[in-house]
């Protein structure tokens, strides 16, 4: 069971942003928090860079992306799946 646990990565929902570089889309991937004050559901929202093996995600399209080891200066992330 602990090599099960080891071998998890984090995986994130979210849209295409851009897909103007080679292999790489934009991801932007939005959660739910509480806020603190005022015990209000707010949307709070990150960009991720993923790689993409061939450029045919357009933008618009949810995917699904998982934690990789770093590929670039910023890009650790990878697409595994587009969501319908």
């Amino acid at each position: 069971m602990s090599e099960q646990l080891k071998n998890t990565r984090k995986v994130r929902e979210g849209v295409v942003l851009s897909n103007k570089m080679q292999k790489t889309v934009t991801v932007r991937v939005e959660r739910m928090v509480t806020h603190p004050d005022f015990d209000k559901r707010v949307i709070r929202a990150k960009k991720y860079y993923a790689h993409v093996d061939n450029n045919d995600i357009q933008v618009g399209q949810r995917v699904r992306i998982e934690e990789t080891r770093p590929l670039s200066k910023l890009k650790r992330w990878r697409v595994v799946e587009v969501v319908a």
